[in-house]
């Protein structure tokens, strides 16, 4: 049978295309490619109307209710880069600056031979210590459901990010910074560290429910790792312990710049945890009722 492509910015005919029952759209994918080199698949975004949901990689014409002269309608992504790419130059970046600022050069402060605080020293053990972890969970551990993302959002997420990496550390490094005392100091790195490793957890947890080269979803639940069981309060823990660890940085430096960056970052990641949060309880019709998106029982 035959399938019309539409483009859904003017609905002009993009190519017309020979499928099977069985073919799924990420076949069809491969045929548009074929005929429009711009094309490339991973640019690719399908829906059955102009401004419909976006259709999965798996689905086939026949679960599509599609027919001989059936119209799809396809929409160009855009220019497009690996996730992994991103990932990268997301975490490296915010390292790489927090570092260069620690080390108190003379473009920041002018010549000064203030003595690093041991809360400094701290703190930038901290960061690397996220930014590290990231960075090789990025190569090690992350399995991703898409290839690839919009390469106009590497610029947009590489500012945010490097950007609040400049801002905290000009001033926690910052000759004039007055720490807070060693006992609040050493308790929010306890809570840091836990958060860091509970993340690292949920994240393993994670990768263990996608087989490789799968897209494969499942309903994530808490696994031997006591850290993993905040999968039963939330469906998002990952985030969760990911704010609680840039509150007891922000706890430790006792910076306002810090607090800033955890309240940004809290904003965001509850927006993300929400939208999870909607297409777990829409996929899966058994979906614990109990569990909140971000903030156990709150949200």
């Amino acid at each position: 049978m035959e399938i019309e492509v539409l483009d859904s910015r003017n609905s002009k005919v993009v190519a017309k295309c020979n499928v099977k029952s069985t073919t799924t759209i990420k076949d069809l994918k491969t045929q548009v490619h074929s005929s429009n080199k711009k094309l490339h698949p991973h640019r690719q975004a399908f829906r059955l109307e102009v401004k419909g949901k976006m259709l999965k990689d798996s689905d086939t014409m026949e679960s599509l209710n599609l027919r001989s002269g059936s119209k799809l309608y396809i929409k160009d992504l855009g220019p497009q880069i690996g996730w992994s790419t991103v990932f990268l130059a997301e975490y490296a970046g915010p390292l790489l600056v927090y570092l260069w600022i620690y080390q108190r050069p003379w473009l920041f402060y002018g010549d000064s031979s203030a003595e690093i605080s041991q809360t400094a020293h701290i703190a930038a053990a901290c960061w690397t210590i996220h930014y590290a972890k990231r960075l090789l969970e990025t190569i090690f551990v992350h399995r991703f459901s898409h290839a690839t993302m919009p390469l106009r959002n590497l610029f947009k997420n590489c500012i945010y990010y490097w950007g609040f990496a400049a801002y905290v550390a000009y001033h926690v490094n910052h000759p004039q910074f007055t720490s807070p005392c060693m006992t609040q100091v050493y308790i929010a790195l306890g809570g840091f560290l836990i958060s860091e490793l509970g993340n690292l957890s949920i994240h393993i947890n994670l990768r263990n429910l996608r087989p490789p080269g799968t897209s494969i979803r499942k309903i994530p639940v808490a696994d031997a790792n006591p850290l993993t069981a905040l999968f039963n309060f939330v469906s998002c823990p990952n985030y969760t312990y990911e704010f609680l660890a840039w509150l007891s940085f922000s706890i430790l430096t006792q910076c306002l710049p810090a607090f800033v960056f955890a309240l940004a970052g809290v904003f965001q990641m509850a927006v993300w945890a929400l939208g999870k949060h909607r297409n777990y309880k829409k996929e899966f019709k058994d979906y614990p009722k109990c569990r909140k998106a971000i903030i156990p029982f709150i949200l």
